[in-house]
Parts: structure tokens; C-alpha cells; sequence
């Protein structure tokens, strides 16, 4: 930095006229026919992934993939002090999770690298040092504690704090004394009062006067880091970033970027800010709400697909709302021009449902049920442990067949781990005494459905199950079919409650179910 700044004392001090014009494209709704889509998402790992971080970069993500294009994840880590271990990674495992991984990152690699900005640090000393050399930046030497003052007094006086660019016109002669006492000061750049009106692709034509309201923003800290405004002016030109789809909360600072771009005489890349996604309430999602963050919903069993399609069914950007669309469905029928400006109202009660329509058609797939099998014996063997008693429910087809027969029924295979479901892996304690039904019918219940068993051989279906389980209580006196069912829900599962008597055998086949019932008659 000490050789850059003595190329600004040695040069003249001059006015910057910033208002020109560096042939900035007027914008159209969409990439230029024939031009290389390239986007970035570009988040701080000063924390794990969340569902707003999710949701831009899926719009990233699917807007590159409708045009051909490029995804790129670049981690803006140039505030050292609120770094969060593991957050980088976690950052780029979520994507990949989701089904949405970058064509460049930290970890891919690229011809656009390093991915992280505190990699990249030479270029945006070489960015200052142009700018210092033609006057659109120069060095500020205030304290943090006169900063803190001017701040303090703002509010006090009920002001937007803003820095009284008082650096801004020092001679030659102050900014040498002053570089021998402190040669490591931070560099502003001077904002100029003819910023440029933009057209973005969703808020349309937007004009901020931003040295009317703001003070000269630091660029350039004194250790030597870039603040957001030059690190991502910089990375978007030298990654060719062609359309910058970011939240709108950087709608009001993109004015102060394109006085940067023209400063530096670049072509700015197209802007598109993406409304906010809020709760179903209308407040802001938080960080400080752990269930936002998309560890918590991979760990409690919730499908990637199920948040893609809830994030994006509930804002806009396709030309109606629909429950169940998959990623190819999103890329297809995304189209960028029906983002409206309204926030997202993000109603997570509905997730459930969004996660049995996924986890349905994936059971439904040849192809996905194997994993799923696999994620089920998982889950039961680490929820059960020693408590299985027969490592016959690990088989794949028994897993295979539960699930078969519980699509629909279930949001998640979690839910069968719960004890309503317990049946399925374990064998209840049950005794004679709990059947609600005389002993001498009892008999003849259990001597009939025993001789059905051993008539169908190992093949049950549910509709012939149904059929003979009619015939059971033929000839018994007061004794109602919901009476035999209760019975046999009982002796099957030990439970009052579960799903139809009839899939209960189906699932657990006739051999097992024909122990169960001996076990309860001589108990």
C-alpha cells in the first residue's frame, strides 16, 4: 500500500468527473443473443447456509442453466473477524445437496480463480491504485474513535450517519505528513453527484443519488482487505460476470458500483435484485432461527427437492404455482421477467405436504427407491440398535415393500421410525388378557385367519387380505368386524391405532404374522 499511495502524493491533485458515460448496455430482460451467461453466487461464510442463501442461489442457478451458462460460487471472506469455522465448506456441501453444485468454486476450482477473496487480494490493490492515481480514491486517516463520534452524533440529532468526507480534500503536503505518522490509512473512493440510472430486470429503471445521502465509502480497509463494494465490482469484471442476481437489499447500493465500474472504465454486468423471502408473517428470516438453516432440514429428513420447490412456490418467476415441480421443471419454466417486487411469504407448516409429494415420486422411480431402501435401513438400524430382535426387517425387500406400501402415507422415513410404526421392527409384548373379546372367539378368529395363512403360501395382497378378514367374525354372535380388527391390530402391533389391519399383514408377511398371533395365544 506504501507504494501506492506515494503515487497518489506525487500526483496532481485534480477533480474526477464521474458522470460520463463508459458505454454501459442498456439492459434488456435477459442475456444478449448470442453472450455467455455467467453468474455468481457469492455468500460470507460468516455463517452456515440458509434458506434465503438457498433461494438466490437456486435463481443463480437455475437462470445460468436455462441460458447454458455458468454457475459460480465465490465466497466473499474479507471480514476476517466474523469468519465462522466450517462455514466455507458447509457453504458448498448444501449446494451440492441440493442438486444444485457450481460449474466453478473453491473447491471445482476454474479459469476465474482463486474463488475466495482473500485469495485475491493483488487485484484489488491493482483496482486502487488506479483509482488513487486518477483521483477517484483517496487515503482517510480518521480514527476509528473520531468515526464512532460522527456516528454517535448523528443519531443523536436523529441523522442518518455518514462520514463528512473530511479526508477528501487534503494537499499533497497533509497527506505526506500524515502518511510518515500512520502509513497503513484506508482509501475511499469519491462519489460523485452524477450517478447513473440503471434498468433492473425486476425493479426496472432505478436511480440513486447516493452522494446526497452517503459519505465516501471506505474501499480499501488499512489491512489491506477490500470492503463488499470493490471486492464484488472487481470479482464480477475479472469472472466475467454477465447478469448479478443478488437480494434487494444491494438494490440501493448499485449505483455506488456503477460509479466504481465507470471509475475503473468497465462494462458493468446486468443487475436483477431478488425480493426478500420472509416468514408467512412478513418478518425477516434470522439466522438466530436454527431450524432456517439446511443442516437442520437434511438431518430431520426433509428431500432437497421438497425445499427447492417450496422456495420458489412461494415467491414468482414462473408463470404460475404449483406443488411438486422438480429442478428440470424449475429450469423450464423459470422465466426471469415474472419476478415481481413483492416479497416471499415462506410458510414452513407447508413443507410437509411439499416433502410426501417428492418423497412419493422418488418411490415411485426404479431408479431412486434403491436409495431410499438404503437410507431406511440406515435409519432403523441407528434408531433401533440392539432392540431388533430379527435382522429380517434389514432385508432390502421387506424395506422395499413398506415403503411401497406407505407412499403417500408418510412426509418423511422418519415417520417410520415413530412409535406408531414400531410394529414394523420390533415385536410387541402382547398378553392374551389385552384381546377385548371372549376367549372362546377368540379361538375361532385366530383357527381361521391361521388356515388362511397357510392357504395363500407366501403371497398376500391387500384386496384378498380385505376379503377374508370379512369373513372372520361369520357366525359370531355380537361380535362386530371392527371388533376383529381391533383384535387383530392389537395382537399384530400392540397398539390400538395404525394403518389398515390389512396392510399390517401384507407388510409383515404371513410367516411373521402368524408368530405373532401363536405368541399372543400362549402368553
Amino acid at each position: 500500500m506504501a507504494a501506492l499511495l506515494k503515487t497518489f502524493v506525487r500526483a496532481e491533485p485534480r477533480a474526477v468527473a464521474l458522470g460520463h458515460s463508459v458505454g454501459r448496455r442498456e439492459a434488456s430482460l435477459g442475456p444478449d443473443p448470442g453472450a455467455t451467461v455467467r453468474v455468481r453466487f457469492a455468500p460470507s461464510p460468516t455463517g452456515f447456509l440458509h434458506l434465503g442463501g438457498l433461494r438466490t442461489a437456486l435463481y443463480n442457478y437455475i437462470f445460468a442453466k436455462k441460458h447454458q451458462g455458468s454457475f459460480i460460487l465465490r465466497l466473499e471472506d474479507t471480514d476476517q473477524s466474523r469468519l465462522v469455522p466450517r462455514a466455507a465448506e458447509n457453504i458448498e456441501d448444501m449446494l451440492e445437496w441440493a442438486g444444485i453444485p457450481p460449474d466453478e468454486s473453491p473447491r471445482r476450482g476454474g479459469p476465474a480463480g482463486p474463488y475466495i477473496q482473500s485469495q485475491r487480494l493483488a487485484l484489488y490493490a491493482q483496482a486502487t491504485e488506479a483509482l488513487l492515481k486518477s483521483g477517484a480514491a483517496y487515503p482517510c486517516f480518521c480514527s476509528p474513535q473520531r468515526l464512532e463520534l460522527l456516528k454517535k452524533e448523528a443519531l443523536r440529532i436523529r441523522q442518518t450517519p455518514r462520514y463528512d468526507n473530511r479526508c477528501r480534500n487534503l494537499s499533497q503536503a497533509q497527506v505526506a505528513q500524515k502518511l510518515a505518522m500512520d502509513p497503513k490509512p484506508a482509501i475511499r473512493f469519491r462519489l460523485e453527484e452524477a450517478a447513473p440510472a440503471f434498468q433492473d430486470l425486476v425493479y426496472g429503471w432505478t436511480h440513486h443519488e447516493v452522494a446526497s445521502v452517503e459519505g465516501d465509502p471506505v474501499i480499501l480497509k488499512s489491512d489491506g482487505f477490500p470492503t463488499y463494494h470493490l471486492a464484488c465490482v472487481v470479482d464480477d469484471h475479472h469472472m466475467s460476470i454477465s447478469h448479478v442476481l443478488r437480494g434487494s437489499e444491494w438494490l440501493i447500493s448499485t449505483s455506488k458500483h456503477l460509479l466504481l465500474y465507470q471509475a475503473l472504465g468497465w462494462q458493468p454486468p446486468q443487475f436483477a435484485h431478488l425480493p426478500l423471502l420472509l416468514n408467512k408473517d412478513g418478518s425477516k428470516l434470522s439466522k438466530r432461527q436454527g431450524d432456517i438453516f439446511l443442516e437442520h432440514f437434511a438431518a430431520a429428513g426433509f428431500l432437497p427437492e421438497a425445499l427447492l420447490d417450496i422456495i420458489t412456490n412461494c415467491g414468482s418467476g414462473f408463470a404460475e404455482n404449483q406443488m411438486g415441480r422438480t429442478l428440470p421443471e424449475l429450469i423450464t419454466q423459470f422465466d426471469l421477467t415474472r419476478i415481481t417486487c413483492h416479497s416471499a411469504l415462506l410458510d414452513l407448516e407447508k413443507l410437509p405436504e411439499f416433502n410426501r409429494l417428492h418423497l412419493q415420486r422418488l418411490v415411485s422411480s426404479e431408479t431412486q427407491r434403491p436409495q431410499l431402501v438404503e437410507k431406511l435401513q440406515t435409519l432403523v438400524k441407528e434408531s433401533f440398535g440392539n432392540q431388533l430382535q430379527d435382522k429380517d426387517v434389514l432385508d432390502p425387500a421387506y424395506m422395499e415393500r413398506i415403503i411401497l406400501l406407505r407412499q403417500g402415507h408418510i412426509s418423511r422415513l422418519q415417520d417410520l421410525l415413530s412409535p406408531v410404526y414400531s410394529y414394523l421392527w420390533t415385536r410387541p409384548a402382547v398378553h392374551r388378557s389385552q384381546l377385548d373379546i371372549d376367549s372362546e372367539k377368540v379361538d375361532v378368529i385366530v383357527k381361521r385367519l391361521l388356515g388362511f395363512l397357510e392357504r395363500s403360501g407366501l403371497s398376500l395382497t391387500q384386496d384378498v387380505v380385505n376379503r377374508e378378514l370379512k369373513k372372520l367374525s361369520e357366525g359370531l354372535e355380537d361380535t362386530k368386524y371392527s371388533s376383529v380388527m381391533k383384535l387383530l391390530r392389537m395382537t399384530l402391533s400392540g397398539q390400538l391405532q395404525g394403518p389398515p389391519v390389512a396392510e399390517m399383514m401384507v407388510s409383515l408377511g404371513p410367516k411373521e404374522v402368524q408368530e405373532r398371533i401363536q405368541k399372543v395365544l400362549s402368553s
